[in-house]
């Protein structure tokens, strides 16, 4: 007899940093995923700053890694995120990824099936970004 995997459907998202938003090139420095039928967002996010400098030589370092560990603050529901933080996972995520004109940008929302979502969002790291 078969075993059923139970499947978790989720949504995610390339984080990327735009050097120059009026070029508009991107390199991706993360990864969040949001899984609404767990009540799950989560963010995996380079923030070592000689990781950073050498993807984006020419943006402060130390202000995006700011910016990018907010991100994670309002992923985690930490106070460091601010108001956002406390809203539900589905309207962090749908912030987090709205399009802007800034530094910081997400790509397109992307939708998969996954057994456990902390091991899909290690592997979507690892896959496109690092």
């Amino acid at each position: 007899m078969t075993s059923l995997t139970r499947t978790i459907p989720y949504n995610f998202a390339v984080l990327r940093v735009v050097p120059h938003v009026h070029i508009g090139s991107a390199v991706p420095v993360g990864v969040i995923l949001h899984a609404p039928t767990e009540k799950f967002v989560g963010l995996r996010v380079l923030l070592e700053h000689a990781a950073l400098s050498a993807r984006a030589p020419h943006v402060d370092v130390e202000l995006l890694a700011r910016y990018l560990t907010t991100y994670r603050a309002v992923c985690n529901t930490d106070d460091a995120g601010g108001s956002l933080s406390f809203g539900s996972p589905s309207e962090r995520f749908h912030w987090l990824t709205a399009p802007r004109s800034d530094v910081i940008q997400s790509g397109p929302v992307h939708e998969g099936v996954c057994a456990d979502v902390n091991a899909e969002l290690d592997a979507l790291f690892l896959e496109l970004v690092v």
